[in-house]
């Protein structure tokens, strides 16, 4: 691996690292798109029946799988958004008691038909049985098919988002991409949706507005995302500060 593409991500990869009560993250990567080394993240979140729920997940490994086993079943994997469903074949492949669950407009698109991924259930508004009453979700719509479903882990006020909050350090990215990503609105501290995305969410802009408004509301204390440094305090304020470009 060159030096780059491991600035990029967040060792140790692939490993379960605790947030809160009942919930974890998996930093891995590098991802590569347009050229760029991305980190990435999926969440684990235990339900109180101890089945785990895992957001996003990221490449499958026999390692991680086990640990995560050692914590509880894996029982739901997670596609929130149109772009992060690559990596659920092969969970599904090796959990096959898992239901799968997919972003609204997913199972439409050309490229996961052809791949043969299951998807059990479209993801809505509100939060299927499964999860009812510990996790809360919201869809925020786009234009183009674009959309994400945001998740809040309601016991530990945890907001869990994929795409809709990108914060990329500056010193993990290289030299020529930093000045071009700072323009798009996805470096940190000041991390925001990438400027496609801002594009396409602007499409909707009324109802993707509402829904932004609904997750504020929620007061989150920490908020995960896929790429780039996290927020893990000053939650509420720090998300406020990345939505400001849809909530105001």
């Amino acid at each position: 691996m060159s030096d780059e593409p491991h600035r990029a991500v967040y060792p140790p990869l692939d490993t379960l690292k605790p947030v809160a009560d009942d919930v974890w993250i998996v930093d891995s990567g590098p991802l590569h798109a347009m050229g760029l080394a991305l980190p990435v993240r999926m969440t684990v979140v235990r339900l109180r029946g101890g089945e785990v729920w895992l957001h996003s997940p990221t490449r499958h490994d026999p390692g991680l799988q086990r640990a995560i086993e050692a914590i509880g079943p894996i029982r739901h994997l997670v596609a929130p958004n149109v772009a992060h469903w690559s990596f659920l074949k092969d969970w599904r492949t090796a959990c096959p008691d898992a239901t799968t669950w997919a972003a609204p407009g997913l199972r439409a698109r050309t490229p996961v038909k052809t791949s043969g991924v299951r998807l059990d259930h479209d993801l809505g508004p509100a939060a299927p049985a499964a999860w009812a009453g510990e996790i809360e979700q919201r869809v925020v719509p786009g234009g183009f098919g674009v959309t994400e479903v945001a998740f809040l882990h309601v016991p530990s006020r945890t907001l869990v988002l994929t795409d809709l909050i990108e914060n990329l350090e500056p010193e993990k990215i290289g030299p020529i991409a930093r000045p071009l990503l700072r323009l798009a609105g996805a470096t940190a501290p000041d991390g925001r949706a990438p400027a496609h995305l801002r594009f396409a969410i602007n499409r909707r802009r009324p109802a993707a507005q509402a829904a932004a408004r609904e997750i504020a509301a929620w007061e989150p204390a920490r908020v995960i995302f896929a790429h780039g440094r996290w927020f893990d305090r000053d939650g509420a304020a720090r998300l406020r500060r990345s939505f400001r470009w849809l909530l105001d």
